[in-house]
């Protein structure tokens, strides 16, 4: 038993690299591998498939069902979240079920609930074929990863054009522990999740006060924003390249 509970204690922090009885324990590398895939697929087929929920039937069913009700939500979302739907369009919908404060709440404890799974399950079932796959290529990466995860997840949590599940189960492929990952995507997870949550508990009176006058500006400010981030990161690949 004691050697079971070291084995899966060092499968969760870096699985191919667990002594086992004195040897480094490799069996079932391509089998957990394989578990992984098979998981993500299933999570695709069923994002593609799966209807959304009227939200006005989510609201009621949320209002009439308490605590169970929330905690129920919070769960939920961690699970969607597994899938590769964007977070964004989630934490929208949970501010217009919920509102703003409640839905802060729910929308940034389901994305963390679900961050820390994938990068469990990527952790687990993933590593070791990864580490086997990429050769030494990888170690630069897990060396990286060991020195500066924090940063690097803080980053990639803040950048808007990384998908969130992409960086969940990516992270857990490397060589960065639970605590730097766990503080990286709670602290970088805070800034979008409050935009997002807040454009959806606002999105009533959006509508409602959306005229010609105001939405011309504000889609024509957002059109010229986007082309002057693409020209700024074009021209910082070329100068990098």
């Amino acid at each position: 038993m004691a050697h079971g509970a070291r084995d899966l204690a060092g499968w969760l922090l870096i699985p191919d690299a667990v002594p086992h009885h004195g040897a480094v324990r490799t069996d079932g590398v391509w089998l957990r591998a394989a578990v992984l895939a098979v998981l993500l697929l299933i999570g695709g087929i069923v994002a593609l498939t799966v209807d959304v929920p009227d939200v006005d039937v989510v609201r009621a069913w949320v209002d009439g069902a308490g605590a169970a009700g929330w905690t129920a939500l919070v769960l939920g979302l961690a699970v969607v979240l597994l899938l590769p739907v964007p977070r964004s369009a989630v934490s929208v919908l949970v501010g217009l079920v919920t509102g703003f404060g409640p839905g802060l709440a729910v929308a940034f404890a389901g994305a963390l609930l679900s961050a820390l799974a994938a990068f469990g399950l990527s952790r687990v079932l993933g590593r070791a074929a990864a580490t086997r796959l990429a050769g030494a290529r990888f170690g630069r990466v897990d060396e990286l990863m060991a020195r500066r995860g924090f940063v690097a997840v803080l980053f990639g949590r803040l950048l808007p054009m990384m998908p969130f599940v992409v960086l969940s189960y990516g992270a857990g492929l490397t060589a960065i522990r639970w605590a730097p990952y766990t503080a990286g995507t709670a602290l970088g997870l805070i800034p979008s999740t409050v935009v997002q949550v807040g454009v959806g508990a606002s999105a009533g009176a959006i509508v409602a006060g959306a005229t010609p006058l105001t939405v011309v500006p504000v889609a024509a400010a957002a059109a010229v924003l986007a082309v002057v981030i693409t020209g700024a990161w074009r021209r910082r690949r070329r100068a990098t390249a």
